[in-house]
């Protein structure tokens, strides 16, 4: 029985060994292990806070584009030369604002998808199968 609990201890150290992320080790299909490219923390992290960066720059470009909601055929009536007066005029002029807005987030979503990109290298070498 001492004998078993050593051969699990065994098992456990190899295991931990195995999955420890400071090791830049992963095992092959014909379960060698072999040296992957490693990647610094430092790496990661930045990747990290582009990933994190780009999902706020969606979550705020979503809600510009519901602030300024439909104003396209405002817009259009506006550049067809149509007076516009009372709400509609409200509703355009509260548009545009939104639409100056939107278009600067999707500026700064343009920027952050660009520099997310590199996260894609790396989820595809870790999440290989």
């Amino acid at each position: 029985m001492a004998q078993v609990k050593g051969s699990s201890a065994v098992a456990e150290a190899d295991t931990h060994e195995v999955l420890n992320t400071d090791s830049p080790v992963v095992a092959s299909d014909d379960g060698e292990s072999t040296a992957a490219e490693a990647v610094d923390s430092d790496q990661i992290d930045d990747l990290f806070k582009d990933l994190k960066s780009l999902l706020s720059t969606v979550e705020k470009l979503q809600k510009a584009r519901q602030d300024v909601g439909d104003i396209k055929p405002l817009i259009l009536r506006l550049l067809d030369g149509e007076m516009l007066a009372g709400d509609d005029l409200e509703e355009l002029r509260g548009g545009i604002n939104g639409l100056s807005k939107l278009l600067k987030l999707y500026g700064d979503y343009q920027i952050a998808l660009e520099r997310a990109q590199p996260a894609r290298d790396i989820l595809d070498q870790v999440l290989k199968s």
